[in-house]
């Protein structure tokens, strides 16, 4: 039988090594179905929330946030693409993308978390995020790349629009950022299960697999329990 595992994905939709993370996770969990039935609940995390509107120029806001030279900017920049390789994401940074606010993304993602209570709905947003900033290099501060990632979704684009027109979720973004960083998240991506244990950084598939094997070692065998 397999065992029921909750897991929390803190991260950013900026973030790449979050993409490379949850596709290290899927496919982790599809390696190891039927011994986990896990779900994926996203969390919310801002790399930069103060960001401006119109976004920084990627090698100018790592240079002033870490200090990194061009040259090591772009050694990043390829060693990031062939780890998204390695999991199947294309990710197309160059010198000249931008990196941009993500505070109506989380909103939008919060929404999709609630609709049905069916992770694929937040999961599919999730990864229309991804490929529109990492593949696409399009702003995802911008109301028109939102709407159109949600149509991608399948959700629905007339109340997804509602929603950034206003401040709905706004409250319960920030609370979640807040409650995760009382727990000491302050990088990401960040993978806890069960509400228990840690699992950092962008893994690859093969880390994930033995991590949640041993969380699954650790946990009551079911067939045990009365």
């Amino acid at each position: 039988m397999a065992q029921d595992l909750k897991i929390d994905f803190v991260s950013d939709v900026v973030c790449p090594w979050c993409v490379i993370g949850l596709k290290g996770l899927q496919a982790a969990l599809t390696r190891l179905e039927g011994e986990v039935a896990a779900q994926i609940h996203f969390q919310p995390f801002e790399l930069n929330p103060q960001m401006v509107p119109e976004g920084e120029n990627i090698g100018e806001h790592i240079a002033r946030k870490y200090g990194s030279t061009p040259e090591q900017s772009a050694a990043t920049r390829a060693m990031i693409r062939e780890r998204a390789d390695d999991v199947g994401f294309t990710i197309a940074m160059s010198a000249d993308s931008r990196i941009y606010n993500t505070f109506d993304a989380h909103r939008l993602l919060y929404w999709a978390g609630l609709e049905g209570g069916r992770e694929p709905l937040e999961l599919a947003l999730k990864l229309a995020l991804f490929e529109a900033y990492f593949t696409h290099g399009s702003n995802v501060s911008d109301r028109d790349v939102l709407l159109a990632a949600v149509k991608d979704a399948g959700l629905d684009s007339e109340r997804a629009a509602h929603i950034l027109d206003g401040t709905e979720f706004a409250e319960e973004v920030r609370s979640a950022q807040e409650l995760w960083r009382s727990r000491g998240i302050s990088s990401v991506p960040a993978v806890i299960v069960n509400d228990k244990y840690l699992i950092s950084g962008g893994q690859p598939p093969e880390a994930f697999e033995r991590a949640l094997r041993a969380i699954v070692a650790e946990m009551p065998d079911k067939s045990s329990v009365a």
